[in-house]
C-alpha cells in the first residue's frame, strides 16, 4: 500500500470518526445547521477559511494561474476586497439572529424573494459541489489509476455525502480547522522545496516563458473584470459565509473571525498561484509532465516532484481542501430547503426531530442530483465562475440593499433577483451557441457583467420609481 493511499485512508476515516461523534450531539435543526450557534472565533477562522478555499482555488485558480502565468496574481483580490466588507458586516449579521439569509431577504422583500434566493442557492451550490466531486475523484484516479473514472467520482460523491449527513454543521465547522491548518502548513513547506528544485526565484523566472512573465498585460479589461466581479460578488452574498456568521457564539466572534479571514485567504490562494507558476516551471524543466488536465497540476507535483512522504502530506491538503468546500456547498442549500421552503411553506409546526431527518434526506437528494451533473464538464476555472455569477448577480445586489439601503422597494428588490439569475442563464445559453456579438466575445465580457449590471439598475430605478421604503430591523 502507498503512503498516499495511506495518507488518504487515514484522513478521511478522521473525517467519519469525527462525524459520527458529533452526530450525537444534534438534537434540533439549528444544532445540525448552525453548531447551535456555539462556534469561537478560532473555530470560524478556520472554517471560513477552509469553506472558501476550495476547487475553484486549487483547480481553477491553478488551472488560470498555469495558462497565464504571473498575471494570476490579481485573481484573489477581489475575494480579499468582499472579505474585507464582511469585517464590517459580521457583527451585525449575528446580532439579528437569522437562521439563513433568506431570512434576511424576505424581511425586506417578502415571500417570493425567500424562495427565489432558495432556488438561486441551489442551483448555484449544487453545481459547485459537482466540481467538487470531479477534483476529488481526480486525486482518486492517481492514486489507483486501475479504478474507472466513473467510479471513482461515485466514491468521492457518496463519502463527502456520507459525511454531511452524519452532523451537518457540527462534523464541517470542527474538522474545517483542522483541514485549515493543514492547507496553511502543506503549502508552506511544499513550495520552498519546490522552488529549489528549479533553482530558485531567479531559475523559476527563467524557465517560465515570454508570455507568462507579464505581471499586467494579459487579461483585457473586459476580461479581467468578468474574472475578478464573480467572486467578489459570491464572497459578499455566500450563504457559507453568513450560516458562520450565525453560528458564532457571538457577534465579537463573528467580527474577529472575518478579520482573520481576510490574511489567511489572501495567504492560501496566492500559494496556490505560485504553486501552480512553479509547476510551469517544472514542466518547462522536464522534472515532471504537463498533466492531460492543466488544473491537475498541484496533483502532478504532488506525485512526481516532491518525496512521498511530503508528496503525500500536499496530497492531503489538496483532499482538505476538495472536501471541506463540497460539505460546506451541500450543506447550504440543504438547510435552505429545509428552513425556507419546507418549514417556512410547507409544514411550519414540524417539530426539531422531523426537521432533522428532513434536512439529512436534503443532504441524500442533493449529493445525488450534484453527482449526476458532474458528469457534465471537464472544466473548473469557468463552470465555478459561471456557479459565482448565478448566485452573486441573483443573490448579492438584493442582499446588500436589505441590508443598507432602507429606501429599497420590496418589488424592485424581489425583481433584481429574478432579473440577475434568467440574465445570467440566457447569457450562457447564447455564449454556448457562439449567438453573441463578435465584439463581446473579442473583449472576453462574460455572463457576470450584463447580469450584475442589470440586476442593480433593476434594484436601484425599481426603488426610485416607485418610491415606497420599508423598515429595516
Amino acid at each position: 500500500m502507498s503512503i498516499y493511499l495511506i495518507f488518504v485512508l487515514v484522513y478521511l476515516s478522521a473525517l467519519i470518526f469525527v462525524g459520527a461523534r458529533k452526530a450525537r450531539s444534534i438534537k434540533t435543526q439549528g444544532d445540525f445547521a448552525l453548531a447551535g450557534r456555539g462556534l469561537s472565533s478560532f473555530v470560524l477562522t478556520g472554517t471560513l477559511l477552509a469553506t472558501w478555499i476550495g476547487t475553484g482555488s486549487i483547480f481553477g485558480n491553478s488551472e488560470e494561474a498555469y495558462s497565464v502565468g504571473v498575471a494570476a496574481w490579481v485573481i484573489p483580490l477581489s475575494g480579499a476586497v468582499g472579505i474585507f466588507v464582511l469585517t464590517l458586516l459580521a457583527h451585525r449579521v449575528r446580532r439579528q439572529d437569522n437562521f439563513t439569509i433568506q431570512d434576511i431577504l424576505e424581511r425586506s422583500f417578502g415571500p417570493l424573494s425567500r424562495i427565489i434566493g432558495t432556488i438561486t442557492l441551489t442551483l448555484a451550490y449544487v453545481i459547485i459541489v459537482s466540481y467538487q466531486y470531479r477534483a476529488g475523484a481526480a486525486i482518486v484516479e492517481q492514486i489507483a489509476p486501475s479504478l474507472p473514472h466513473v467510479w471513482a467520482i461515485i466514491m468521492v460523491a457518496v463519502f463527502v455525502t456520507l459525511y454531511t449527513y452524519l452532523a451537518g454543521m457540527y462534523s464541517v465547522a470542527y474538522t474545517d480547522v483542522v483541514n485549515g491548518l493543514l492547507m496553511l502548513v502543506g503549502f508552506m513547506i511544499a513550495i520552498p522545496i519546490l522552488l529549489v528544485k528549479v533553482g530558485g526565484l531567479d531559475g523559476l523566472w527563467q524557465a517560465l516563458p515570454a508570455a507568462k512573465q507579464s505581471f499586467t498585460g494579459h487579461y483585457s479589461f473586459g476580461t479581467l473584470i468578468s474574472i475578478l466581479l464573480p467572486s467578489l460578488l459570491l464572497i459578499l452574498g455566500d450563504a457559507n459565509l453568513y450560516a458562520r456568521f450565525f453560528s458564532a457564539k457571538s457577534p465579537e466572534a463573528a467580527r474577529k473571525s472575518a478579520r482573520w479571514m481576510l490574511g489567511t485567504v489572501l495567504v492560501v490562494e496566492w500559494m496556490i498561484i505560485f504553486l501552480a507558476i512553479i509547476g510551469v516551471a517544472l514542466v518547462q524543466k522536464g522534472i515532471i509532465a504537463e498533466p492531460q488536465n492543466i488544473g491537475h497540476i498541484a496533483v502532478q507535483i504532488a506525485f512526481y516532484a516532491l518525496p512521498p512522504f511530503l508528496g503525500a502530506m500536499l496530497m492531503a491538503t489538496i483532499i482538505a481542501i476538495v472536501v471541506s468546500t463540497a460539505d460546506s456547498y451541500l450543506l447550504a442549500p440543504a438547510s435552505s430547503i429545509v428552513r425556507d421552503v419546507y418549514q417556512r411553506f410547507v409544514k411550519p409546526e414540524a417539530n426539531d426531530k422531523e426537521l432533522v431527518q428532513v434536512s439529512r434526506l436534503t443532504v441524500l437528494v442533493l449529493g445525488a442530483i450534484a453527482l449526476a451533473m458532474a458528469f457534465a464538464s471537464k472544466e473548473f476555472f469557468s463552470v465555478s465562475l459561471f456557479a459565482y455569477t448565478l448566485y452573486g448577480a441573483s443573490i448579492t445586489p438584493a442582499l446588500l440593499a436589505a441590508l443598507f439601503w432602507k429606501g429599497v422597494h420590496p418589488k424592485a428588490g424581489t425583481a433584481s433577483m429574478v432579473v440577475g439569475l434568467v440574465t445570467a442563464l440566457l447569457w450562457k445559453f447564447f455564449q454556448t451557441q457562439n449567438m453573441l456579438p463578435t465584439w463581446v466575445v473579442e473583449q472576453g465580457i462574460d455572463a457576470v457583467v450584463p447580469a450584475a449590471g442589470l440586476a442593480f439598475l433593476t434594484l436601484i430605478l425599481g426603488s426610485m420609481l416607485m418610491k415606497k421604503p420599508v423598515n429595516h430591523t
